[in-house]
């Protein structure tokens, strides 16, 4: 039982981290995105490697 709540629980915290990292990318400032080569148009992209790895 308590490794299906620990599976939903991260799950959770990744999911969070993953919509945290998109709206970081999306608002940061166009300067910033272009030092760090970033394309923000990209962002989901780049948050669900970040996140899940894949």
């Amino acid at each position: 039982m308590t490794s299906i709540i620990s599976r939903m629980r991260d799950a959770a915290q990744k999911r969070a981290a993953y919509y945290r990292t998109v709206d970081e990318i999306e608002r940061m400032p166009l300067d910033v995105a272009l030092d760090l080569n970033i394309y923000r148009g990209d962002a989901h992209k780049i948050a669900y490697k970040a996140v899940y790895g894949a």
